[in-house]
């Protein structure tokens, strides 16, 4: 999965969605400018090949939400934690609203999914997670991306769970340098562990791992370890969805060494699609330097990330739904929880 340089398709960039290494793009906040534009141009990359690249992007909402002017500027998730505490039922059904909302807005565009929900728990020691977490408590955290994927599903899309198996318990940020957690084995099993395992066993498409290194558990950082990922993610915890790497970009990755070895090890570790999305020069180092043959089970996997249905955001926005939905996200505390078939 590759990012964009741009606003459209280059032709560079149309030939190197055709190289049959690549299966899907990344969108960032530099090639959105309009609801329009980003709708074009996920139409150019769906039409580049059949069947057709998978388009995804980053929109949790708070700080990390890629599309901003023509859509709904969505709260940080913390919030939703914030609301559990008080009344848990409204917080879930807040969740499920908000999902819906979330993933209806891009499906309306285009996208295929997006990278979403956070699964990491909010221990109060990492700025780069923070009110991107839910909750710190695992079986809130559960309680309420079960309710905010069940509404992402109702929108036809599935959802990402990240940061596997927990990136909230440290300060160091994966983007800038190699974050190392400490805890045993043991102790992860039983708090940052058991939001995912749940979300798995309500069927959590797919996951992402962290560019953490648990020290206690494997020499490795999750995303490059087969211990994480198939004796404990796969066996263990029975997950049998689509696992991708985090961006090989990241400074966290680079323990595994150049961006060909990074992808083959994540591969190997048993990534099933690995993200390449700021290095347009390493990005076409991977696509010529990797060895690693394709996986059809990973081709099964990924088809169930495609989008099903959607509508125009034009259309979007004369839905009774979409318009109570989107009032009702903009302020939690100011409207009451409407019957909407959410």
């Amino acid at each position: 999965m590759l990012g964009l340089e741009g606003l459209e398709l280059s032709q560079e960039e149309y030939e190197i969605l055709r190289h049959p290494r690549v299966g899907g793009v990344i969108l960032f906040s530099r090639n959105y400018q309009s609801p329009e534009q980003v709708a074009a141009l996920t139409a150019a990359i769906h039409a580049v090949r059949r069947p057709r690249l998978l388009v995804a992007v980053d929109h949790e909402g708070g700080r990390v939400q890629r599309f901003r002017d023509g859509f709904t500027r969505l709260p940080p998730v913390r919030r939703l934690g914030e609301i559990h505490d008080q009344d848990r039922m409204r917080a879930k059904q807040l969740a499920r609203v908000t999902g819906w909302l979330m993933a209806t807005e891009l499906r309306a565009v285009g996208v295929d999914f997006s990278f979403a929900p956070v699964l990491d728990l909010d221990h109060g020691v990492s700025g780069i997670i923070g009110d991107r977490a839910f909750h710190h408590d695992p079986e809130v955290v559960a309680d309420l991306a079960h309710a905010y994927v069940s509404g992402m599903q109702k929108a036809g899309m599935e959802a990402v769970g990240k940061h596997f198996p927990g990136h909230g318990g440290i300060a160091a940020d994966s983007h800038l340098e190699l974050p190392v957690d400490p805890r045993a084995y043991v102790d992860l099993e039983h708090v940052d562990l058991l939001a995912f395992e749940r979300m798995i066993h309500y069927g959590l498409a797919a996951i992402m791992p962290a560019h953490v290194l648990y020290p206690q558990v494997d020499d490795r950082p999750a995303g490059f370890s087969a211990r994480w990922l198939r004796d404990i993610l796969r066996q263990r915890l029975e997950f049998q969805g689509t696992i991708f790497s985090d961006d090989l970009d990241m400074a966290g990755a680079g323990v595994a060494g150049t961006p060909p070895e990074r992808a083959d090890a994540a591969l190997t570790a048993g990534c099933d699609m690995v993200l390449a999305c700021n290095d347009r020069q390493a990005a076409l180092a991977i696509l010529g330097g990797l060895h690693h043959a394709p996986d059809p089970v990973s081709q099964l996997r990924l088809i169930r990330l495609h989008g099903r249905g959607h509508m125009s955001l034009e259309r979007l926005h004369r839905d009774p739904s979409w318009q109570r939905a989107s009032r009702l996200v903009h302020d939690y505390d100011a409207f009451p929880l409407l019957d909407m078939d959410i």
